[in-house]
């Protein structure tokens, strides 16, 4: 089974290609997080503007992008989308490589994405279904039919009957 991906979550993906992989790492993390605790806007601008100086962390965070914070939120919402999508399906490896390779991907990236997806989907179902609301169902099917035969009431005049005649 494909995925089928409309056209403005491939936008939101067509950003990952133009940036290096240990930054795509990077964004399938944040995308995991995102769905562990929820935005953090912050996050989106850190990684979107350019740092003066430099600092001893990691690869993927000291490289920062050029691009608003606007192209960074919705790269990780297509990634989220991709991944939430995917393992909501429950789809092979083989499906998922198929379904990424129609987005015209590097071979590079099509294996770290579906790296990303083996590693997350089981942590990622598990957070799907904490989110899912609880829908109303009966716990207990027992009827009780209650039905008036017959009434007799001192109160209640007894019906009378009017015969009618014609000729």
């Amino acid at each position: 089974m494909l995925l089928d991906l409309s056209e403005e979550h491939k936008e939101h993906l067509a950003f990952l290609p133009q940036v290096d992989s240990a930054v795509v790492a990077e964004f399938g993390r944040i995308a995991v997080e995102f769905l562990r605790r929820g935005s953090n806007p912050k996050i989106y601008e850190g990684a979107a503007s350019k740092k003066g100086g430099g600092t001893a962390l990691k690869t993927a965070r000291r490289r920062k992008l050029s691009v608003s914070s606007d192209t960074v939120q919705h790269g990780v919402e297509g990634l989220i989308h991709l991944l939430t999508e995917s393992s909501k399906l429950m789809i092979s490896e083989l499906d998922f490589q198929d379904s990424v390779f129609v987005l015209g991907f590097s071979e590079e990236l099509n294996k770290l994405l579906l790296q990303l997806y083996l590693d997350n989907r089981k942590e990622i179902r598990t957070i799907l279904s904490e989110l899912a609301p609880d829908l109303p169902s009966y716990h207990s099917l027992e009827w009780r039919l209650d039905v008036q035969v017959c009434k007799t009431s001192s109160l209640s005049p007894p019906p009378i009957f009017l015969p009618t005649v014609s000729m």
